[in-house]
């Protein structure tokens, strides 16, 4: 496994962005992973901010896989949307929680 910055290099610029800070009042399309598409569809399900995001895959006990097909099925997302998106809430998490 990686540690600290040889973990941050490997990392594209947006995961790193999101990873720098607290999830604070970011809106849904920061999330690595989520397109402007995806975003559009989230927004309408109620999921505009990052965090309510986060909340949903709290809400899944981090399970990468259920939420992942959460996001495929109930939002449109692609798998490689899924698997960026779910990625990207599992490394803050271990960063901030």
């Amino acid at each position: 496994m990686l540690q600290g910055n040889q973990r941050m290099n490997h990392m594209s610029p947006r995961l790193r962005a999101f990873l720098s800070e607290p999830i604070g009042e970011k809106d849904v399309v920061c999330v690595d992973g989520i397109s402007h598409e995806l975003a559009i569809n989230l927004v309408t399900k109620g999921f505009n901010k990052a965090y309510t995001l986060l909340g949903q895959f709290l809400l899944m006990h981090k399970n990468e896989m259920e939420f992942q097909r959460w996001l495929i099925c109930c939002c449109g997302a692609t798998e490689c949307e899924a698997q960026e998106s779910t990625n990207c809430l599992k490394e803050w998490c271990s960063c901030f929680l």
